[in-house]
């Protein structure tokens, strides 16, 4: 019985087979197109292929014909790491978590905007495929595929000639790459009054710009690590040491080495000016935000990276190097929405290790909100561009 069912469902698919299916040849209308797409096109948040906020996925590194506005990039490696590894499942888990936004329900009321259905072209481009073996060969790939995706041709001219990358982490490591990429793409450094500048503006718990050469290092220093990536950007150049073209930290907690401030005033030689966790409590998110914003202006631009580990532990306990006394999820949030009028020419969002966070996604979701939020100020800003008129031919490269 059970061969003569088996022989009955081969003549089956060999007669469908022989039939073509009943639609070979067939020319479908764009009508018929478009009604097949309201009828079975639309995607609850719990189904569907897990791109970020179910937007399209291209494998833009291999489809370098493809036009975009907004690149959504994960970079999966955490070789880098000095404490907790696990972030090369950061990337995975911010899509899942971001399966609430969609471009149906995606308006942001704060940017009066729905980021997703403005003038912006927004898609998944996957993932870097790096290699979890040798951390030189790992660097080299991100700042080679940074390089090529940032070198896409955009789909509007409000891009301003250059499309944007939005990094999803992996571990902090990667800002070295995006930085090396965004520097070469649109020259090495941005006229700032007057003088040259490439400013970043950074969310997190510990300083990142620690010199190699102060860790023990009897075996010899690693220099490309999570901890020293800002301070190989500034010996490369990469950073200003211009006085008018400081770089900012905020949301500081980190213990220092030693039994003084010798790491503060190394990242003060460096060029950052520093806002701690501490001071939300003195000056609230209003005075973080105007010291952000008198700092790096409205015009020049700007990196924004953000770890994860700005966060307390209560509301992000999934990071490699979690800090008591960090920010709320609410506070960070408030931040990036007092900061959308920064230029912000590529952004990231790290340090998400989804195997220490709640079975509630806690970290992931805020790091998903982190990417909204950026996106938001980014298409904002590029319908301020054409608000005010500028011709395209005003429009600069921006690094």
């Amino acid at each position: 019985m059970k061969s003569a069912t088996l022989l009955s469902l081969l003549a089956f698919a060999n007669q469908g087979s022989a039939c073509g299916g009943g639609r070979d040849g067939k020319e479908w209308t764009r009508e018929e197109l478009a009604e097949l797409e309201a009828r079975w096109g639309f995607e609850w948040s719990f189904n569907g292929i897990g791109t970020f906020a179910h937007l399209e996925h291209v494998k833009c590194l291999t489809n370098p014909a493809e036009r975009y506005d907004i690149a959504i990039i994960g970079a999966p490696f955490d070789t880098a790491v000095s404490f907790r590894p696990g972030a090369r499942f950061g990337p995975r888990a911010i899509r899942q978590a971001s399966a609430r936004q969609t471009s149906f329900r995606g308006f942001n009321p704060r940017a009066n905007i729905n980021p997703y259905r403005s003038w912006a072209k927004i898609i998944d481009c996957g993932d870097v495929p790096i290699t979890p073996l040798d951390n030189e060969i790992a660097r080299e790939q991100m700042t080679q595929a940074f390089k090529a995706l940032g070198k896409g041709t955009p789909s509007s001219s409000l891009s301003r000639g250059r499309p944007k990358l939005v990094t999803l982490g992996g571990d902090h490591s990667l800002a070295l790459p995006a930085l090396r990429a965004l520097n070469e793409i649109h020259g090495r450094t941005v006229r700032r009054r007057g003088t040259f500048a490439n400013e970043d503006e950074r969310s997190a718990a510990h300083l990142d710009t620690w010199d190699p050469a102060e860790y023990p290092s009897q075996w010899g220093s690693t220099h490309f690590n999570h901890g020293s990536m800002f301070w190989m950007a500034y010996q490369e150049g990469l950073l200003s040491n211009a006085s008018t073209g400081k770089s900012v930290h905020a949301g500081l907690r980190t213990r220092l080495s030693g039994d003084g401030r010798a790491d503060d005033e190394a990242d003060s030689a460096q060029n950052w000016v520093r806002f701690t966790a501490d001071n939300m409590d003195d000056i609230g998110a209003g005075g973080i935000i105007d010291g952000i914003m008198s700092v790096l202006g409205t015009e020049d631009p700007v990196y924004l990276s953000v770890d994860i580990d700005v966060l307390d532990p209560a509301f992000a306990p999934g990071t490699g190097t979690p800090e008591p006394g960090g920010w709320t999820t609410r506070e960070l949030i408030r931040i990036l929405r007092g900061i959308e009028r920064l230029n912000i020419v590529g952004a990231d969002v790290v340090e998400v290790s989804p195997a220490y966070q709640g079975r509630g996604e806690e970290t992931a979701l805020a790091a998903a909100q982190v990417v909204y939020e950026v996106l938001s100020s980014v298409v904002n800003k590029g319908l301020a561009g054409m608000a005010r008129g500028e011709p395209d031919s005003a429009i600069r490269d921006e690094l």
